[in-house]
């Protein structure tokens, strides 16, 4: 049963989800770098607090992902409305249109990470290789043709609206800090130092130090904690849920005529706004 089913079976109790004021959500498309800002966040508010869940407890169940609804598990809205800690970190991939309006309505901040639409497309491509919950993706060229035609994930709706809804949502709501996974690799320092900013927090040097170095790109594909190979389903013979973590891999998988066609995609689905994005660091 693919992931939509399974989340609009529990649609009503989605959209009835309760924030609270001090819920801190992770939302991303997927493939864009969600595990590295949630790791980040799960570091800066409970790296010292609680240290032994970063040994024992993998950073899904310490950032649940709000609209998981697998058989035999319970819902990601139960597993936030069990989390002990404050404030809550939540993760999600649902458009800006189908955040639960509590997230609103509480003025909840918002952590938005975006990732340009060629490397995102060949990041989600070898996801769905090794995800055997999903139906196998076909070869590059048909799953990039899905990918630009926005059908491939029905429920989190095409790249470019999902990037532009919280980018236009940003101008309204102040409470959305809105980064880019290419500045992310290009100067994790200095993007760390402005979702500090943004949370309103003052690490120390040795804190700054334990979190730039613990969410090091190596380091995480490599904890076990943090790189889903405990998660049953994903096959990691195929390739790993954590592979290069680069800008321009896209490189290695477009044809001249694949980028082509993208790049026409993207200008008419992206006029009209302010909203860039490099595809080379």
């Amino acid at each position: 049963m693919r992931k939509e089913k399974k989340t609009t079976d529990n649609w009503e109790n989605l959209q009835n989800f309760q924030a609270r004021p001090d819920d801190i959500v992770v939302s991303t498309f997927p493939k864009a770098g969600t595990t590295w800002v949630s790791y980040i966040l799960d570091l800066l508010y409970f790296g010292n607090t609680a240290p032994e869940c970063q040994t024992s407890l993998p950073i899904y169940f310490r950032v649940p992902f709000l609209e998981s609804a697998f058989p035999g598990l319970p819902s990601g809205v139960e597993q936030v409305n069990k989390l002990p800690t404050t404030p809550r970190l939540i993760k999600t991939h649902l458009p800006v249109q189908l955040l639960p309006k509590s997230f609103w309505e509480q003025n909840c901040r918002v952590v938005y990470v975006a990732r340009n639409a060629k490397d995102n497309a060949v990041s989600y491509f070898h996801f769905d290789r090794m995800n055997k919950a999903e139906p196998e993706p076909g070869d590059w060229n048909t799953f990039l043709q899905t990918f630009m035609d926005g059908k491939h994930i029905i429920l989190f709706g095409p790249w470019y609206d999902h990037v532009r809804g919280y980018w236009e949502k940003k101008q309204t709501y102040s409470n959305i800090h809105y980064m880019f996974y290419e500045d992310m690799v290009g100067d994790t320092v200095r993007e760390f130092e402005g979702l500090c900013s943004f949370l309103g927090l003052s690490p120390s040097v040795e804190d700054r130090e334990r979190v730039i170095q613990g969410v090091h790109f190596e380091q995480m594909k490599q904890n076990k904690m943090t790189n889903y190979t405990t998660v049953p389903g994903f096959d990691t013979k195929e390739t790993t849920f954590m592979r290069k973590g680069k800008v321009g891999d896209w490189k290695n998988h477009f044809t001249v005529a694949q980028n082509e066609k993208l790049e026409e995609r993207y200008k008419q689905k992206m006029k009209n706004i302010t909203l860039q994005f490099r595809t080379e660091i």
